[in-house]
């Protein structure tokens, strides 16, 4: 049984979100973006690299993913007020748990998570496959432990097929509107379509999104 979003405690909460590249947000995330932007509870967004590997030549491209994401970001929400955040890391080599790098991300994490009062950060499943989605779940745990304040981590797939256990409880959004997600999809063009020549391209499958997200919280949290 899935918990709704739309009852408390969870619609009084401010959800924050961790995607590891543009295009997360609007694949594992969109309606949990559209839900708490509308009634106020959506805190903004934060991407983990600069997406510069999905293609071999990548001039220019970290530049067009960010334009990409703003876009993306304002037909999810209808409103260009929280500007996404980028924090860099390279694409495919995120940084391990013991390096300094990683550490202060995640304090850098906290510290945002107080002054924004994030009540849960939103982040890509720490099963997910590619090692980003689970560097950015890493990540998110890790702020949680320096943050300073009660913070709570909600699991989101964009990859992963696998279920969570018996160990997490379940929160569902509301549905979205009818090709709300697939035209926020639209504006990641260099993963769609040749725009940008030889690199990865979104499988056709994909660009099928279901209407409502369902995100996974520890029981013990």
């Amino acid at each position: 049984m899935n918990f709704s979003l739309a009852q408390r405690p969870w619609r009084d909460k401010r959800w924050l979100v961790l995607a590891p590249h543009p295009d997360d947000e609007t694949l594992g995330a969109g309606a949990l973006i559209r839900q708490t932007a509308r009634t106020g509870h959506f805190a903004g967004i934060v991407y983990l690299t600069d997406g510069s590997g999905s293609h071999p030549v990548s001039t220019g491209l970290v530049a067009l993913r960010r334009r990409e994401a703003a876009t993306a970001l304002f037909r999810l929400t209808g409103s260009r007020d929280r500007a996404p955040v980028h924090l860099g890391w390279k694409d495919a080599a995120p940084a391990t748990p013991e390096t300094l790098a990683f550490m202060r991300t995640a304090l850098w994490l906290g510290a945002l998570c107080r002054r924004l009062r994030v009540d849960v950060i939103a982040v890509t499943a720490l099963h997910e496959p590619h090692c980003d989605h689970s560097a950015a779940a890493r990540i998110a745990y890790a702020a949680r432990r320096v943050a300073r304040r009660r913070l709570l981590v909600a699991e989101y797939h964009v990859w992963a097929q696998t279920r969570f256990g018996r160990g997490y409880r379940s929160v569902e959004t509301l549905p979205m509107p009818v090709g709300q997600r697939r035209r926020a999809l639209q504006a990641h063009r260099s993963q769609l379509t040749a725009a940008r020549g030889p690199g990865f391209r979104l499988p056709a499958d994909r660009h099928r999104m279901p209407a409502t997200d369902i995100l996974y919280l520890e029981k013990s949290r």
